[in-house]
């Protein structure tokens, strides 16, 4: 491996990419960004795109092809798998006498590349072009995947029941012939179209009606299809069994698994859960594109998660004190991790330790310890965070306290000059300090150890391309919580939906947060039983701004829709603002 790193150093200098003490840099480099060499080296601004290009392919005998202004030949795509281009990252160029010529950014990928060979079942040639110019025509495949998903369903839809009962063979043997499958060709064309769609996970549901493939995006669940005849419902669960190594003939108990699959030349991880159910088995397929969270966290700061200066200013603050606890709380999916991560990241430096304990990682952070929860090996929470305190972390991250033990350990290590983040499910920043305290935690070591707590939503953003003003009823306004003298006449704004955002109206998601910073005076007031009331009249004399208020700001900004945060904040009487 270090030889090949070598030669395609050599041959950048001969390039004049570089120099040759730079080779030497971007090795050392290699370590610490946990890249390949030669993404390195774009990192570090040596080269750009196209030379590495050029490189790739006088390292492997190909050619290398400019697809600046390159526009693929309709009638050959016809001829090819609809989603080829987005499963395998490459862009057919040509047909010839001898197989179809395509284009791709990494001919080291030998694994894709030989799966893309049985794919088209033809003799593939390969040249190299730039990555920007492969990713460019892999977003334009995007857009007809939802053709290709149509189609296959039609399809599936006038499959006879005796295929069908063929299919159940076929999937139980996992024949070669495997690939020709239409329930197999239904649950490829679904994952390839849910990934297209940002979609983070498959829902499948049998019920009366049939089976309703649904996905979530930017947290909300939509109808991806309609419905499936309640016939389908066997071979389709038997197939997502199969990928996941799961036991078919088992439909009584509940399953879980996982499988890996490479779309778009990107390795993506599927986690199954499979559930009993009044009409058969339901199947839930959680998506984690560990090229996106890679992608994410290269440029994730707080501030492209959403928070405004006023909070921005005091969660800094926190974050970079020497000792105590950090704690973020909210329900499942409401970007707690990711907003850990991001502080991680402002805070990270060569001159600390950080270790974290999760359950899963799902983001590789090069420079920061990740240890992974294994639970059935004996690696709890609390048995990972003892070792842990035995490595001299400066900084330490808990996934999430989920009992009494975990708890004591991260409060004891707060206590002890270590800072430490973490996580906890409560719906608000008083009800983590009644969680705690019913763990049976000493109250006033367990608040001498904290010095904040962040509680955090998701609000979905209205899409930029189909935003429109609306003007809401009285009626609607006193609903949220709003007085209708004042902002009867408040432009307010909706998506009404388009192709950019697959006819949602909402595209990404912000986060709107609400942060208690502790101190003595509130440390003697919890102390003392007072009553929430109370706290929160504190709370906001000392510049705690609410979570349904910092959602009205985004309303009123026109980031986000009164619709919208309704669903996800409840109306504590009327708004102040």
């Amino acid at each position: 491996m270090v030889y090949r790193w070598l030669k395609m150093g050599e041959l950048l200098v001969e390039f004049g990419a570089i120099a040759p003490g730079q080779i030497e840099v971007i090795l050392q480099r290699m370590k610490v960004l946990g890249l390949r060499f030669g993404e390195t080296g774009i990192e570090l601004g040596f080269y750009d795109e196209e030379i590495l290009a050029r490189v790739l392919a006088r390292q492997f005998g190909l050619e290398y092809v400019d697809m600046a202004s390159f526009h693929p030949d309709p009638e050959l795509l016809d001829q090819l798998p609809e989603d080829l281009t987005l499963r395998f990252g490459v862009v057919p160029l040509q047909r010839t006498d001898k197989g179809v010529v395509v284009a791709t950014a990494d001919p080291t990928d030998i694994d894709r590349l030989d799966q893309l060979k049985w794919a088209v079942s033809v003799p593939v040639l390969y040249k190299v072009a730039a990555k920007s110019h492969i990713l460019r025509h892999v977003a334009g495949s995007q857009t007809i995947t939802g053709e290709a998903l149509e189609s296959t369903l039609e399809k599936f839809r006038s499959i006879p029941d005796d295929a069908l009962e063929e299919d159940k063979d076929l999937l139980a043997g996992e024949q070669p012939d495997a690939e020709h499958s239409p329930v197999i060709k239904l649950i490829d064309t679904t994952l390839v179209d849910a990934l297209s769609k940002r979609a983070s996970d498959i829902h499948i549901e049998s019920g009366p009606q049939g089976v309703t493939v649904k996905y979530r995006i930017d947290g909300v669940l939509s109808r991806a299809m309609e419905p499936l005849d309640r016939r389908f419902q066997g071979p389709i669960i038997s197939r997502i069994k199969v990928m996941s190594e799961l036991d078919i003939s088992e439909r009584r108990i509940p399953q879980d698994g996982r499988f890996k699959s490479r779309i778009g030349g990107r390795s993506i991880d599927f986690r199954i859960s499979i559930l009993p159910s009044s009409y058969g088995e339901d199947a839930v397929i959680r998506i984690l594109d560990k090229g996106n969270i890679a992608a994410d966290l290269k440029g994730l700061s707080l501030e492209a998660l959403g928070f405004n200066q006023r909070e921005l200013k005091r969660f800094r603050k926190q974050i970079r004190a020497p000792y105590g606890m950090v704690l973020v709380t909210g329900p499942t999916g409401s970007g707690k991790t990711t907003t850990l991560y991001a502080a991680l990241g402002e805070i990270h430096t060569e001159q600390e330790k950080i270790i974290t304990i999760e359950d899963p990682v799902e983001y590789q952070v090069p420079g920061i310890v990740q240890v992974p929860v294994n639970e059935k090996k004996g690696l709890t929470f609390a048995r990972g965070l003892r070792s842990i305190l035995r490595h001299d972390p400066d900084k330490i991250m808990v996934g999430e306290i989920r009992d009494s033990e975990t708890a004591e350990i991260a409060v004891q290590s707060a206590l002890t000059g270590h800072l430490v983040f973490t996580t906890v499910h409560a719906n608000n920043v008083f009800d983590v300090l009644g969680r705690f305290l019913h763990m049976g935690l000493d109250p006033y070591h367990f608040l001498s150890g904290l010095n904040m707590v962040l509680a955090q939503r998701l609000v979905r953003k209205i899409c930029p391309h189909c935003k429109e003003q609306v003007h809401y009823d009285p009626s609607v306004l006193s609903r949220a919580g709003l007085d209708s003298e004042l902002y009867g006449k408040r432009a307010f704004y909706e998506g009404r939906g388009c192709e950019h955002c697959h006819g949602l109206g909402y595209s990404g998601r912000s986060a709107i947060v609400e942060l208690l910073e502790v101190n003595d005076e509130l440390r003697e007031m919890i102390i003392g039983r007072a009553a929430v009331g109370q706290l929160r009249e504190y709370a906001a004399r000392m510049g705690t701004v609410f979570l349904r208020q910092a959602a009205l700001e985004k309303v009123f900004e026109g980031i986000t829709s009164l619709p919208e945060i309704n669903r996800v904040t409840f109306v504590e009487g009327e708004s102040t603002l």
